[in-house]
């Protein structure tokens, strides 16, 4: 079977096509400006890389045109829809919490649940949506961000509300960044061998830690939305509750429109005031802006909040695990969250921190702590967990 992952986010599309028989990656690509009068195409398929502007008005037309290409190249995958799926990076499934085969009701849970992941939830099902009418005979898979947590013990998923909110609604802590901690987990088994209590983290433009027993998520930074847990790029992460209606009565605000600089305009943007990009406040940091210093200091200093409590839960730690966009390619960022850290057995090794590229031990020798640098694959994650609810769906 052929499946294509679909990344998507507000304005973008990023696919990956596997051969799931021997999990070949076949096919890549990305589509920027989606709805705008121009959008930047890049297609790799092996070493040949395809680039064009055109219009591409949604999500839909860009997986279409994406599917054309690779056709064209002549990897055929709509010719035979009986052995082609397509797996989507979903991130917010309320009821739903691992991957599902997308029908109407799991299209309506993600639009009912749309405001707590607006980033995410719209473009995703009104992608599924289209592509629904499109191709009815492609099946298509919701793959949730929380399914890796799904076995997180009750207390530390229960939100300290009226428990009749916890049970009639759902509320709790779900995780996200399921598909990153799950490879991790299972690619550190190959690497570390007996490392049965890891900490994974997952710091990009959006960040998390996740305790890991055994490869069983008990718990990440990450609650009820992607909004949660550490400052994300443009995302606020942990915030007091009663700094919404505060912020609503001193600016005459609304509660969305608080939401949405919340959601939009805070995180490290709205610390730094420079950018959302961790690479362009470390360059202003350089140069002595004081806010973009003091927004990598709050980045840290949140890491190790959760680092140390994540370390209680595990009661103790075998491996750290540095992964995502800033954990894979930031030396000063694991250093800095690993710092004074020898009484626990967590210290870096500076010149191998400095020197890591793709997967790397960096822990000075002797402590008892590993410390890792893996490139995160969330793609394979989501192609595997595909097949596996087709393939479930063909024995029922």
């Amino acid at each position: 079977m052929r499946v294509l992952v679909a990344n998507l986010g507000s304005t973008s599309f990023k696919f990956r096509l596997f051969d799931m028989e021997l999990e070949t990656l076949i096919a890549r690509g990305s589509i920027d400006s989606i709805g705008a009068t121009e959008s930047g195409v890049l297609i790799e398929i092996g070493s040949n890389k395809q680039r064009l502007t055109c219009r591409v008005p949604d999500h839909a037309n860009a997986m279409e045109m994406s599917l054309e290409i690779v056709e064209e190249s002549g990897i055929h995958c709509m010719n035979d829809p009986g052995d082609f799926a397509i797996g989507f990076k979903a991130v917010v499934g309320g009821k739903f919490k691992t991957a599902v085969i997308v029908d109407q009701e799991v299209l309506a849970e993600m639009e009912r649940l749309s405001f707590i992941a607006p980033a995410h939830n719209v473009p995703y099902a009104q992608a599924m949506r289209l592509f629904k009418q499109r191709f009815p005979s492609v099946p298509l898979v919701a793959a949730f961000e929380t399914g890796f947590h799904a076995e997180i013990p009750a207390a530390y998923q229960t939100y300290a509300i009226p428990h009749e909110w916890t049970e009639k609604y759902g509320v709790c802590r779900s995780g996200f960044h399921g598909a990153s901690h799950q490879y991790i987990s299972e690619r550190m088994r190959v690497l570390a061998g007996n490392c049965s209590r890891m900490i994974s983290c997952h710091l990009g433009g959006s960040s998390s830690l996740c305790a890991i027993q055994n490869g069983i998520s008990l718990g990440a930074s990450m609650g009820l939305s992607p909004q949660s847990g550490l400052p994300q790029s443009n995302r606020c992460g942990d915030i007091d509750p009663y700094l919404v209606p505060l912020i609503m009565r001193e600016t005459g605000m609304s509660m969305e429109e608080v939401f949405q600089v919340l959601a939009t305009k805070s995180g490290l943007l709205g610390i730094s005031g420079v950018s959302a990009d961790l690479r362009e406040i470390l360059d202003a940091s350089e140069q002595g802006h004081k806010r973009a210093q003091l927004a990598i200091d709050v980045y840290v200093a949140e890491i190790r909040r959760y680092l140390g409590g994540l370390m209680l839960r595990l009661n103790g730690l075998d491996a750290l695990v540095f992964t995502g966009g800033i954990g894979e390619r930031s030396s000063l960022i694991r250093n800095r969250v690993c710092e004074s850290l020898q009484e626990f057995g967590i210290e870096i090794d500076n010149r191998l921190n400095d020197l890591a590229t793709e997967e790397a031990r960096i822990d000075s020798k002797g402590r008892r702590v590993q410390i890792w640098v893996v490139p995160t694959n969330e793609e394979i994650i989501v192609a595997r967990q595909t097949v596996a609810v087709l393939e479930t769906q063909q024995c029922s």
